[in-house]
């Protein structure tokens, strides 16, 4: 692959009018913090590039025809790729930094799931594999033969490995009776930590030689604190430090010393914790969001920084010079702002971009449904958004009961059923807007991706009037069938959040399942599904086509040749134009195909109880300008903390800004 002194990504690439980029901080070589390797766009998908901090050059790593998106760097200077097919089943490869032959990162393994990568400062490397029922822990020195050390039903993921290689760190459901287990490289147990009594997620080993130490995020009844655990001491909470609302951390370089990110009602904030000292000092940065920190040599600080009007920007406290993603250069269009909705369990939040007012006419609205539902809408730009608003619609972005960044009783709100609670709370915000005159009740859509998709379709049957229309992007439409078919984390969470099993609990799965409102469906719905969905299967999206066949229900439907996240821009490009087209045409009532932007630029996107405080005042968001210590590499591809969710990936989504005309002399339905 060819060196080049632009950034990546810094030109749309010939034939296809758009650029990708993943919304994450290089991985940096811990011996040279000036070496750096990335995901970024490669002809429209996403590959994988080293860059050079001190050159500001760039070198493309991988070519593969449906995009690579998992990568790391070890002390030695070695880029780490997960090669993967469509189904997502794949091997760890790796090459030097400046380039030379791919070698596997062990050889000997069968293909499987991504589910960690780990190095340790005396060479070895552990790697976990998952088969869709279990994972399995393989080690052994890079390009060497793999031995095999560890085998574990059910969901299960590689946290780390300490520094000196001998000890891993195994996570599963962070609230089962083996969230973190703490084994020998010759596989014997040397500890299990129990979350029945507070989930736990293991963050990862210090990378000081001098001691075994692992960094967790500890689950209390009304806040998330960090806890340590020692070989000998076991788990010790560190009740100093705690939380309100979900937090992630990673350590420092030297030192007992960690970076904690804090999502908060929306938006960020970075502390620096000292374990010895016991004390917090904020780490300033500016308000939005953070979508990513990680700490550095030198007390430097890299974060990922967004808001609502501005595309991500990378950022070091000390100046170092990071690649620039692909993001579109202008702030986003229309305006900005935030209202809260009284509920029973404590006030619904909401982040509501609306276009330039237009004199005597109020926009149609759509609300933008969240996934998870561990996750939560943030000050943070959006394609999406950006899309509608530019296309002359209102983007209501709720924070409805379950979802991250309002603390554990928020998220643990289901009391009127799963889905059905959360459908609730749409519905409350929908009648708050037409309260303030923000909205008109005859021009209201919903739109969703995975289990925004599944809340879609089940707010479209449950509360078929008051809704014009619909779109549902890869979405769980059968609950009991997605159980039977789906991964291992996301039956652990639909035992969690059902009670039991669908064999134990039917009634519960039936209750909450789109497919038992189907016939009542009575507005124009859109449903796009994956063939290769691992997540949302698509047998159950195939049963709920049925039934709204069926019903006689007004319905379109999609078929993209992918799994659950997709790599390349293309398939998301398509499902965009799509979306935009269906819900100008059934919102504005006059049908026009959608045409993109100047230049079209996609870009990576992608708990019962009261928040911790009173709900603050509506406001308007406004955006901001603006080898000796050598630490272990360990990557936990699916980032199991509180911030990323139980269940998911750090998912990556690609969309594409297009706009559709404004309808000024059409759109003149007023209540």
């Amino acid at each position: 692959m060819s060196t080049t002194t632009a950034h990546p990504a810094a030109l749309p690439p010939a034939g296809t009018g758009f650029r990708v980029y993943h919304p994450a901080l290089p991985e940096v070589c811990p011996r040279d913090p000036a070496r750096m390797a990335l995901a970024a766009d490669a002809d429209g998908r996403c590959e994988i590039f080293t860059w050079n901090a001190a050159t500001g050059t760039a070198r493309q790593v991988t070519d593969s025809p449906h995009g690579t998106l998992h990568c790391a760097l070890d002390a030695d200077a070695r880029v780490w790729w997960f090669a993967e097919d469509r189904s997502g089943l794949g091997l760890w490869y790796f090459q030097d930094f400046e380039g030379g032959a791919r070698h596997p990162g062990l050889t000997g393994l069968p293909s499987g799931l991504p589910h960690g990568l780990a190095v340790s400062d005396a060479g070895t490397v552990a790697i976990g594999l998952g088969d869709g029922r279990g994972m399995t822990v393989h080690l052994g020195r890079p390009g060497g033969p793999a031995r095999r050390v560890w085998t574990v039903d059910g969901q299960a993921l590689l946290a780390g490995i300490s520094p000196s290689g001998g000890l891993l760190a195994l996570s599963g459901a962070a609230g089962s009776d083996r969230a973190v287990t703490l084994a020998t490289c010759s596989g014997a147990v040397l500890d299990q930590l129990s979350g029945h009594h507070g989930r736990l997620w293991a963050l990862g080993f210090a990378p000081s030689p001098a001691g075994t130490e692992l960094l967790l995020v500890q689950e209390h009844h009304d806040c998330y604190g960090l806890a340590t655990w020692r070989p000998g001491s076991g788990l010790l909470p560190q009740d100093w430090c705690r939380f309100d609302t979900e937090i992630t951390a990673r350590w420092y370089p030297t030192g007992r010393r960690v970076l904690i990110r804090q999502d908060r009602h929306g938006r960020s904030t970075l502390a620096a914790a000292d374990l010895d000292r016991r004390t917090l000092t904020p780490v300033p940065s500016p308000p939005g969001t953070l979508l990513d920190a990680a700490p550095h040599p030198g007390d430097e600080v890299h974060y990922l920084w967004t808001d609502t009007a501005t595309p991500p920007r990378m950022r070091s406290t000390a100046g170092t010079r990071l690649p620039e993603l692909a993001t579109l250069p202008a702030p986003t269009p229309g305006r900005h702002r935030e209202l809260w909705t009284p509920g029973p369990d404590g006030p619904v939040h909401t982040l509501l971009s609306t276009p330039d007012p237009v004199t005597g006419r109020r926009p149609p609205l759509v609300f933008l449904v969240h996934g998870g539902p561990a996750d939560h809408d943030r000050d943070a730009y959006d394609p999406e958004v950006h899309s509608l608003v530019a296309s002359g619609f209102a983007v209501a972005r709720v924070n409805y009961r379950g979802s991250t960044g309002y603390g554990p009783r928020w998220r643990a709100a289901y009391g009127a059923g799963v889905g059905l609670t959360q459908v609730a709370d749409l519905v409350a915000v929908r009648a708050d807007l037409l309260r303030r005159g923000l909205a008109r009740a005859d021009a209201i859509g919903l739109w969703g991706t995975s289990w925004g998709g599944y809340l879609t379709l089940l707010a479209l049957g449950t509360r078929p009037d008051l809704w014009q229309a619909g779109v549902a992007v890869k979405p769980v439409a059968d609950c009991a069938a997605a159980y039977r078919t789906g991964t291992p984390a996301l039956r652990a969470l639909d035992e969690r959040l059902f009670g039991g099993t669908p064999e134990a609990v039917p009634e519960r799965y039936a209750r909450s399942s789109p497919l038992h409102y189907a016939a009542e469906v009575r507005a124009p719905l859109l449903v796009v599904a994956a063939t290769l969905d691992a997540k949302c299967p698509p047998g159950q999206v195939r049963s709920y086509l049925s039934a709204l066949r069926q019903a006689g229900a007004a319905h379109e439907s999609m078929w993209v040749e992918t799994g659950h996240d997709g790599y390349t821009g293309a398939h998301h490009v398509a499902v965009l134009r799509r979306a935009m087209g269906f819900l100008d045409q059934h919102l504005r009532r006059a049908p026009a195909p959608p045409r993109p932007t100047e230049p079209p630029v996609p870009s990576w996107t992608g708990s019962l109880g009261a928040p911790a405080r009173p709900a603050p005042p509506d406001r308007e968001i406004r955006s901001a300008t603006g080898r000796r210590g050598a630490a272990a590499m360990q990557k936990d591809i699916i980032h199991n903390d509180p911030l990323a969710g139980d269940e998911e990936n750090r998912r990556p989504g690609i969309g594409i800004t297009v706009t559709v005309p404004f309808r000024n002399a059409e759109d003149n339905e007023e209540d």
